[in-house]
């Protein structure tokens, strides 16, 4: 039986490793029709004493993630999202790392770009990776039906989980098909000087079809203020969250136990909450609230603990949002199903 992220994470102190954990036990957002992440199992991390020692190396020298991880510590949520991948699929015990943000041209022109390209320690055959880590805020109306994915959409409103979701479907989950992607994938299909008749070298062919993989965790922020129905595809364990305009925070804060503690998760760090004893008190946090209220409009992120409930992610957000909402993306029609993982 493999550790709860709680109990995991309550053995991790350093926010960079705690990240690593949030990774490793987070469920994903959606259900689609291609094969999901690598499980523990396939990194060799697929029992808690396994895992446990792992990340207790990492806890007691972190130099190496530290160093790996300082680049993507002032970028972009998704490049953080991706080198944690990297380090992970590189350092996992049963994993090993071939290529990342590996680029398919034609010609002068990109067609796109691979994000992992990994195999398992035990099998040769390469393994191509998506990735991407999302944060969604629920529209009670917008545009489609309540479970539209199109009602799902980031807090600065550039994108949404229908256009992303499409972008994975058309086009990143279907680039190693291409000719170009086979060209570019042909050395890693090349048979080692070691092959042994009867490999799945020899048996398969230089380049048989290849396997690809998709990782989507994240956080669906429910309206705090209306009922809305989880997304069409949605898995059933994904992590859940509230948002709330800052004219009903007052309401919502009055409505919390006085014990309550909280912190504000600025990125990168989006991931894992903090650990209990870096919490401030419910009063320094609204505060600190407050203040930013004051100066910004900008969506802020709160990680709330209660000792009855546990963690509770929130959104807190400009009375006027959204102030731009992400248009469908087109696509034939489909059928959409609630996907329920046993």
């Amino acid at each position: 039986m493999v550790l709860s992220a709680e109990e995991c994470l309550a053995r991790c102190h350093h926010p960079l490793v705690r990240d690593l954990a949030w990774l490793l036990l987070a469920s994903d957002l959606i259900v689609m029709p291609c094969p999901g992440r690598p499980s523990l199992g396939e990194l060799g991390l697929g029992d808690d004493d396994r895992l446990a020692a792992w990340l207790k190396t990492l806890e007691m020298a972190p130099e190496r993630l530290e160093a790996f991880l300082a680049p993507a510590l002032t970028g972009r949520m998704g490049l953080y999202h991706e080198r944690l991948w990297q380090f992970l699929l590189d350092t996992a015990p049963n994993t090993r790392l071939l290529a990342h943000n590996l680029r398919i041209h034609q010609g002068k022109r990109t067609l796109g770009e691979l994000d992992l390209l990994y195999c398992r320690r035990d099998d040769p055959r390469p393994v191509h990776l998506e990735v991407a880590i999302k944060f969604y805020l629920g529209l009670p109306q917008g545009p489609g039906g309540p479970d539209s994915q199109a009602r799902w959409i980031g807090p600065g409103g550039a994108d949404s989980l229908a256009v992303k979701r499409e972008h994975l479907h058309r086009h990143q989950l279907r680039l190693t098909a291409s000719p170009e992607a086979r060209e570019t994938l042909a050395p890693w299909w090349s048979p080692p000087s070691s092959v042994q008749e009867g490999s799945v070298f020899e048996q398969e062919g230089a380049m048989p079809s290849m396997t690809v993989r998709l990782a989507i965790p994240g956080v669906l922020f429910h309206p705090w203020h209306a009922p809305l129905p989880p997304p069409c595809e949605a898995a059933t364990d994904y992590r859940r969250g509230q948002w709330v305009t800052a004219g009903d925070w007052p309401r919502l804060r009055d409505g919390l136990h006085p014990g309550t503690l909280g912190a504000r998760l600025n990125k990168p760090h989006w991931l894992a909450p903090p650990r209990r004893e870096a919490l401030l008190s419910l009063r320094d946090l609204d505060a600190q609230l407050v203040q930013h209220l004051y100066v910004s409009d900008a969506p802020v992120q709160l990680a709330l603990w209660q000792e009855e409930k546990g963690w509770q992610r929130l959104f807190v957000v400009a009375d006027d949002w959204p102030r731009k909402i992400p248009l469908p993306p087109y696509q034939r029609p489909r059928p959409c199903y609630h996907v329920h993982v046993p």
